[in-house]
């Protein structure tokens, strides 16, 4: 976790100073024909967050964004800040995605079983999604270090699952990537709520309306989304490729071999 305590926006700045690494940044005509920072969020006046909190160490990071720990500089109140850097953000499908992210976390309804959203922000350097802060860590690393769940602890982490899926489709969102990984634990305690998170992935849906991009996890996909044709009814799906692996400790799908480190190989 090397420079953790590095701000989003310093991270972010570095992004962009790399990207012109090596190509005459010397010279004023280079300086002049770089392209002006695109908006991502539509009706959001830019603004440096480090004015509002304190930005703190990094807590995990993936494709396009760093989650760090941060507080509110006002309330002194805890939170998570998901910083993506706009260097990342390359198409405008990239673009598109963000702005779904945060539409889909606004439009979903405060429950105890999703990550609520504080506001989303941008500077020149990257978009900033301030969340509340589970400290209580990863489902995925609670199965990895109990081997499997009892069927009654399993029963009551699967109720929260099928709450989140209910609650989504509900709201014409479908999830599609839920996975261990993408559920958290407010806190350290054994009975601590579970909270999904990542609405990366996810998607606004209507009645009967199919979808045939291929995404998510290759443990938790659905054979509907292979075959291109689905909708859903894929979320229901990984929740129980979920619950499989809370009572067994290992998925339900190999493929014939082992392709993944994750979990402990059967074979």
């Amino acid at each position: 976790m090397g420079n953790c305590c590095r701000s989003p926006a310093a991270v972010a700045r570095e992004d962009v100073k790399s990207n012109f690494s090596g190509h005459d940044h010397g010279r004023k005509d280079s300086v002049s024909k770089q392209k002006p920072p695109i908006t991502v969020l539509n009706g959001v006046p830019k603004e440096n967050i480090e004015e509002k909190y304190l930005v703190d160490r990094e807590l995990g990071r993936g494709e396009f964004g760093v989650t760090y720990l941060c507080i509110d500089r006002g309330t002194r109140e805890l939170l998570a800040c998901k910083s993506i850097s706009k260097r990342k953000l390359r198409t405008a499908v990239d673009i598109e995605d963000v702005r779904r992210e945060v539409a889909i976390m606004k439009h979903l309804p405060k429950n105890s079983s999703i990550v609520s959203l504080k506001e989303a922000c941008e500077d020149d350097n990257a978009v900033h999604l301030v969340m509340e802060l589970c400290e209580g860590g990863e489902l995925f690393d609670r199965i990895v270090a109990r081997g499997h769940y009892t069927e009654r602890a399993a029963a009551a982490v699967t109720r929260t699952i099928v709450e989140v899926v209910q609650l989504c489709h509900k709201h014409g969102v479908i999830h599609r990537d839920l996975k261990p990984e993408n559920f958290l634990f407010a806190n350290k305690k054994e009975n601590s709520p579970l909270k999904a998170i990542d609405f990366g992935l996810s998607i606004f849906f209507k009645p009967g309306e199919r979808f045939s991009e291929i995404v998510g996890s290759p443990y938790y996909m659905a054979p509907e989304v292979l075959k291109r044709n689905y909708g859903p009814e894929i979320d229901i799906w990984s929740a129980g490729v979920i619950l499989y692996i809370l009572l067994c400790g290992v998925p339900p799908f190999w493929a014939g071999k082992c392709l993944f480190v994750e979990f402990p190989c059967p074979l």
